[in-house]
């Protein structure tokens, strides 16, 4: 056997990816000789591309895993709503030839949030359409920015469709419970049932990924707290959108990995018949309550 020259020095061994190129660097992950063009700096010394990727592609599997939807780099349906909203506004407008006073325009009336309107005319869509109006443009000015930075965030962590369900169902969420709860009978308009509903989603979402909570909680807080300190604010919507906003995120973040999608869907009909269910026994408590049409006037008796 031949016993190696000890004065011979070894040659340096070369980059994986560039063979012509000697180099004494190594990624620190898999070991691999590196020249500095292939390596990236790291927590801990550097790392090369092939790492630093599947690095990369784990973070996103793992951001996307805990409500099984494709993380999105541009919000689509944010925008819409967005754009629904203030359509709904310009349309008040142009009908009450006022920016300030929109709610005297005949679209406002028809659509607005009237529990008497809803027991005694049948009015059902009243509960929905609530919450695409607003009072003038401070109201639908604060709903439409808060919507723009919690509607952003939430869509891209869950997804598109179920996203709008959450907005959605917590809009119907925050109308029920005024309906049930509001005896005052004055009228209710605006997007804050849902997008209190967004606020509770996110506290789930964060709750779900293990991450801080204080944030989000105190942020619902200091909107609680705004609600009950502002009058003419409807705490009964805002809660209602609250609580049912949570509800359903939670029924789409913490749904079991087996037939994940029939889960979430089950559990989003389930709410949703909850909330008619709720309709129809208020109804029936206002079953002595009848509306009629007096020269394009609704009129409902009794009044109270």
């Amino acid at each position: 056997m031949t016993e190696p020259d000890p004065t011979k020095e070894t040659a340096p061994p070369v980059c994986w990816w560039h063979p012509t190129r000697q180099t004494v660097l190594s990624c620190v992950r898999c070991g691999r000789p590196a020249c500095p063009d292939c390596l990236r700096e790291a927590p801990v010394g550097h790392q090369c591309i092939d790492c630093v990727h599947a690095a990369r592609q784990v973070h996103r599997r793992a951001a996307r895993s805990p409500v099984s939807g494709q993380l999105s780099a541009r919000p689509v349906v944010t925008p819409v709503l967005i754009a629904l909203n203030l359509l709904m506004y310009v349309v008040t407008t142009v009908q009450a030839r006022s920016p300030v006073n929109n709610e005297q325009a005949p679209l406002f009336g028809d659509w607005v949030l009237w529990p008497r309107a809803i027991a005694g005319a049948d009015q059902w869509w009243r509960l929905v359409t609530s919450g695409f109006l607003h009072y003038g443009p401070i109201h639908i000015g604060v709903n439409m920015i808060a919507l723009w930075v919690l509607g952003q965030d939430l869509e891209r962590l869950l997804g598109k469709g179920r996203f709008i369900a959450v907005y959605l169902v917590s809009l119907l969420g925050g109308a029920v419970s005024v309906y049930l709860f509001d005896d005052s009978n004055r009228a209710t308009a605006g997007a804050s049932g849902a997008i209190y509903g967004l606020l509770g989603g996110i506290l789930v979402v964060v709750l779900r990924l293990r991450l801080n909570p204080m944030p989000a909680i105190a942020t619902i807080v200091l909107n609680l707290i705004i609600t009950v300190s502002i009058p003419n604010i409807s705490l009964l919507g805002h809660l209602g959108g609250l609580v049912v906003g949570a509800l359903i995120t939670a029924a789409i973040v913490y749904a079991p990995v087996n037939r994940r999608l029939a889960w979430q869907a089950a559990s989003m009909v389930v709410l949703v018949v909850a909330l008619v269910a709720l309709v129809w026994y208020r109804d029936a408590q206002l079953s002595g309550v009848m509306c009629l049409t007096d020269s394009g006037e609704l009129k409902c008796t009794p009044p109270g």
